[in-house]
């Protein structure tokens, strides 16, 4: 008798332990594809339970969550619609969730770690679930300006303050709606969703940090010239031959410029003068000269190559580790395997306007409570300090150059009774194919307010007729004016 109920006894201590572990699998290892599985209602449902917190800008909604009469309470909201879906991102039932909407998920679902007391409390007082609010540093002004000033172009503009990082305008052309991907029509999500991805434009890319990157063609001088000069081996007046064409190392391909002509009238040229212009052939010489090496390094102290949350993910812009000779020349004037977002050309053109220190872009000023208390609050971060305070005075007088000189290639960028130092970038997509056009600079120059960096792909409809400084230099020059008059 005895064996028989250890038997049992044995039987029913291993149905236990196995009804134990199944169940942990399930709750545990299992929980995260439970609750993705589009079949699991329950989850949808609960998500949409909380009202979600609104993201502000200056006060003002710019996403929030209105009350519905279905299971799902609560339906995300959009506003102001397009000029801000580069930034908010979309929330939405069976697509997920982009832009700050996702890199803010667990604060605006009030589900961080942070918020747990708060959790708690409205739990113990019955107060109904309510996520966090998120403040942007935006403002609104600049961003309607940077907004207004691309139009119908395709393209980016980004806008910052070179001494605290923080992101003033983040705007992407063509844009979208995203109140097309909020309501709770399942089919009607996915065929909005589907429409956008398949038009050519890609209004989905946010063209400021992400997407198909482009070459960032002459503003990635800035980074050849800051390399020269902290090697210590270079200053403005360094001088080059001026032959109107540089032969590439080991290639009997040969770079000229894009006027076809010399870099001013002389027999040598200079390395401002080389900027002023936006001259290839003494920038091509010059990157061959320094080497790979050297160019790698001072990209990757600027951030390329690095990975950057704003807190919404930045793709890493892209100096190659390892290349030859030529194509390091080509690099050198931001052509061959080069690829830029205007947020890291504007990061490069911060650092020089804050003495050599570059401050770690930022989009959320605070996270505010339910009760409008502050959960957390933007503190300036140092990224990195890419180059001296010596190297960043030197690199400022040049630029304000190529704006103010009868010869300077950014003359649109002027503005009266400001010192604006620019740089301008048309980078070639090949022999056919419509160039980039580029443009990044700051102002005031004694006393840097704010930097921008423009980029306008498909040549601005004209082509390779399209230039730098007939289209992407007035739009810099609109967005530094938004923020001066204020």
């Amino acid at each position: 008798m005895n064996k028989q109920l250890k038997r049992v006894s044995i039987l029913i201590f291993l149905m236990f332990v196995a009804l134990m572990t199944s169940t942990s699998i399930i709750q545990v290892f299992q929980a995260d594809n439970l609750a993705a599985d589009p079949r699991n209602k329950r989850t949808l449902y609960d998500s949409f339970d909380v009202e979600r917190g609104a993201i502000l800008v200056n006060g003002v909604p710019v996403a929030q969550s209105m009350p519905t009469g279905d299971n799902y309470k609560f339906q995300r909201e959009y506003p102001q619609g397009d000029l801000y879906a580069a930034v908010t991102g979309y929330y939405t039932i069976d697509q997920g969730t982009t832009g700050i909407e996702s890199s803010m998920n667990s604060e605006l679902s009030g589900t961080s770690s942070s918020q747990f007391l708060d959790k708690i409390n409205r739990i113990v007082t019955g107060q109904p679930p309510q996520g966090a609010s998120v403040e942007l540093t935006l403002d609104p002004v600049v961003q309607q300006a940077a907004r207004d000033a691309l139009g119908t172009l395709q393209g980016a503009v980004v806008a910052m303050r070179p001494k605290t990082g923080e992101i003033l305008a983040m705007v992407s052309t063509p844009t979208y709606d995203p109140n097309l991907m909020t309501s709770h029509d399942s089919a009607e999500v996915i065929a909005n969703y589907k429409a956008l991805l398949a038009d050519p434009a890609k209004p989905l890319d946010n063209r400021a940090i992400t997407g198909s990157l482009n070459p960032p063609g002459s503003t990635f001088k800035l980074v050849v010239a800051a390399a020269a000069l902290e090697s210590g081996n270079y200053t403005p007046e360094s001088t080059f031959a001026n032959t109107g064409g540089y032969q590439l190392p080991g290639s009997s391909s040969v770079v000229r410029n894009s006027w076809r002509g010399t870099c001013g009238s002389g027999p040598t040229t200079t390395l401002l003068l080389g900027l002023t212009m936006s001259c290839n052939t003494p920038f091509a010489e010059l990157a061959a000269t320094m080497g790979n090496t050297d160019l790698h390094a001072q990209a990757e102290k600027f951030g390329f190559g690095q990975d950057l949350g704003i807190p919404t993910k930045v793709t890493p812009s892209i100096f190659p580790r390892t290349q030859d000779s030529a194509r390091t020349a080509l690099s050198g004037i931001g052509q061959a395997d080069v690829r830029a977002t205007p947020l890291q050309m504007a990061m490069v053109s911060a650092a020089i306007a804050n003495d050599g220190k570059l401050m770690k872009p930022q989009l959320v000023q605070r996270v505010v409570a339910p009760n409008l208390s502050t959960i957390s609050e933007f503190e300036p971060e140092v990224f990195s300090e890419p180059i001296s305070s010596a190297t960043a005075e030197t690199l400022t007088e040049m630029m304000v150059n190529v704006v103010s000189a009868p010869n300077g290639s950014a003359r649109t960028a002027t503005i009266d009774g400001v010192r604006v130092a620019g740089k301008t970038g048309t980078a070639e997509n090949g022999t056919v194919a419509p160039y980039t056009l580029w443009f990044t600079g700051f102002a005031p120059a004694d006393d840097p307010e704010v930097v921008v960096a423009v980029v306008v792909e498909d040549g601005g409809g004209l082509g390779q007729n399209g230039t730098s400084e007939g289209i992407a230099a007035p739009i810099g020059k609109k967005v530094i004016e938004a923020v001066l008059n204020q």
